[in-house]
């Protein structure tokens, strides 16, 4: 999976690439090239004390040194904006798909591996991509050529190549295997500390209010010290490859110079040939030590990309039908008419469906209610109205469409969805009634938040429109959040609106209110509301009593009253006799 991330997401940055094999050959061929020179400053200069020689080949190292700076802070340049290329490229699809999975895909994987794997996987693989660019390019070019050089300069010390060479390879090689199972499970580690954190930072006031800040507190600490422990040990292993490349290091130089003087002292062998052999040795290890850091980071990147491509590869279970229908010019008062026949709904692995022959319509013009009691599937229901999931037996049709057989955005375009829990971006007033209508008009807001009965408390708020809102809407009330919510939704002006418990954060003046507003600005539209509390139902023209997955009861509030048990169980738990009559 690597290998075909790094092919797939580098082929942009080909460009940038070739610049850097080219001038890393260029670095590469200067420093091969500078041992020669030195030996013949030594061998011809030094030892015939021929000044202008030395001068002469001494400037032309210092030049050959500067463009071996030169081209090596160039490189690193370029294949810093190709590493940083790619990791951009990488981010973005990851984000692109998230984007496109189905609640389902984002249950499986859970919010907070998703991130891990959009930012600290990626950065795994981009700092891979940062040193092979820096190091791994220069390390075959100098080791091959080291060894060529090395071998011209004096064939029969070459053995000593052929000794050091293989000894720190599997050296390093055993060190390497051992800390593969380990950078694998410091990424699932990682999860967890982002799932604890996450937790404890979204109920914060919960473990507050019940006091369990030392409890949460060592529950933080365990999966801290897990990551921790992991990493040192991986460390440990890391810190080990250092003194057995410096030990091959030392002991071939030694080695070099001891036989070396041997062949000196009987006049085979001059010093500057000794001096440059030794400088080859030392390049070839130097560029197996630089293939050992890219070694040591390959396994950790190798179990990023894995966990990347399976974030690529999984497909969204709500897929656009390959060829997608389209609502008919003549439908327009029928497209927000939502019907459902027969539909079954089961998650993965469960025993039993949630949902089971649930079958209504609800028409445009009029109100449709849901009502149930907790763990009904009530929920589930509102995830199939717009396709978050797909439903495993039955139809779901908008308009006289299966939703199957619309393309999700236009599906999603004619749906007004205000969810149980709102939840507003960070920017402003403004900003958040856009997100349904980018082009609506400043009338047009005002006109959904006083439907919403948010005018007020907005005209209040610094700034209006453009007063600040915080991520989550955490800088405004529950209520206020859940009425710009709703507006949000009326902004939009879709032919369905579907209310899941939007109201039960409104106290029952501002309830009726708003629910009597609604009538008003949404005449024409199919309305579904998914309600715990009666009043805010009273006065559907359908309302539909769910228990247990089933539909156990449909009729008007009057209606309900005198036909269902489960019904009458619920008026009679919320309301006062007089308002049940």
């Amino acid at each position: 999976m690597l290998w075909k991330l790094l092919v797939e997401y580098l082929r942009p940055q080909r460009r940038l690439l070739i610049a850097v094999v080219v001038f890393q050959l260029a670095q590469s061929i200067a420093s091969l090239y500078l041992p020669t020179l030195n030996a013949d400053i030594i061998d011809e200069g030094v030892a015939k004390g021929d000044t202008g020689y030395i001068l002469r080949v001494g400037s032309l190292m210092l030049f050959i040194t500067l463009l071996q700076i030169a081209c090596a802070v160039t490189a690193v340049y370029f294949g810093a904006k190709a590493a940083m290329g790619m990791g951009r490229d990488l981010r973005g699809a990851i984000f692109t798909r998230v984007g496109e999975f189905s609640e389902q895909e984002v249950t499986r994987f859970g919010a907070p591996s998703l991130i891990t794997r959009s930012t600290n996987d990626v950065q795994q693989v981009q700092q891979l991509v940062l040193m092979s660019a820096t190091l791994m390019v220069a390390a075959p070019m100098l080791s091959v050529g080291g060894v060529i050089m090395a071998v011209r300069q004096d064939a029969q010390l070459s053995w000593l190549i052929a000794v050091s060479v293989p000894v720190l390879l599997i050296g390093v090689g055993i060190i390497i295997s051992r800390m593969v199972p380990l950078f694998r499970s410091m990424q699932v580690r990682i999860d967890t500390v982002n799932r604890v954190l996450r937790e404890q930072l979204a109920g914060i006031r919960v473990v507050r209010a019940f006091v369990r800040e030392d409890l949460e507190t060592a529950r933080f600490a365990r999966a801290n010290d897990d990551v921790t422990d992991t990493a040192l040990r991986a460390g440990r292993l890391m810190a080990l490859a250092f003194p057995v490349v410096m030990l091959v290091l030392n002991v071939s130089s030694v080695a070099v110079i001891w036989f070396g003087a041997v062949r000196i002292e009987d006049g085979s062998m001059q010093v500057g040939t000794l001096i440059a052999f030794l400088s080859y040795l030392l390049q070839i290890l130097m560029s197996v030590m630089m293939a050992t850091f890219m070694a040591v980071m390959i396994p950790r990147a190798a179990v990023s990309a894995d966990r990347i491509g399976e974030v690529l590869e999984t497909e969204s279970s709500v897929r656009p039908p390959p060829h997608p229908e389209r609502f008919g010019a003549s439908d327009g008062a029928r497209r927000g008419e939502l019907e459902m026949r027969g539909v079954r709904f089961a998650y993965p692995g469960a025993q039993q469906p949630v949902l089971s022959n649930i079958t209504f319509t609800a028409r445009a013009g009029q109100t449709t209610a849901i009502i149930g009691s907790t763990g009904s599937g009530k929920t589930t229901l509102v995830n199939l109205m717009p396709r978050l999931f797909d439903a495993t037996g039955g139809a779901v049709l908008m308009g006289g469409v299966d939703v199957r057989e619309l393309h999700p955005d236009l599906l999603w375009g004619h749906i007004g969805l205000v969810p149980q829990r709102p939840y507003l971006f960070s920017g402003t007033v403004r900003s958040n009634l856009l997100y349904g209508k980018p082009d609506a008009t400043e009338d047009e807001l005002w006109g959904a938040l006083a439907t919403a009965q948010a005018q007020d408390f907005v005209r209040e708020m610094e700034g209006g429109l453009d007063a600040p809102i915080s991520q989550g809407g955490t800088n405004v009330s529950g209520g206020q959040r859940q009425r710009l919510a709703i507006a949000r939704a009326l902004v939009k002006r879709p032919e369905l609106y579907i209310f899941d418990d939007s109201f039960s954060s409104l106290d029952t003046a501002t309830d009726a209110r708003l629910r009597q507003a609604l009538k008003h600005d949404t005449s024409g539209a199919t309305l579904v509301i998914i309600a715990q509390r009666v009043s805010s139902i009273l006065d559907a023209d359908q309302i539909l009593v769910l228990d247990d997955g089933r539909i156990v009861g449909r009729g008007t509030h009057g209606e309900l009253l005198e036909t269902s048990e489960t019904y009458r169980e619920i008026v009679s738990s919320q309301l006062a006799a007089e308002e049940a009559a």
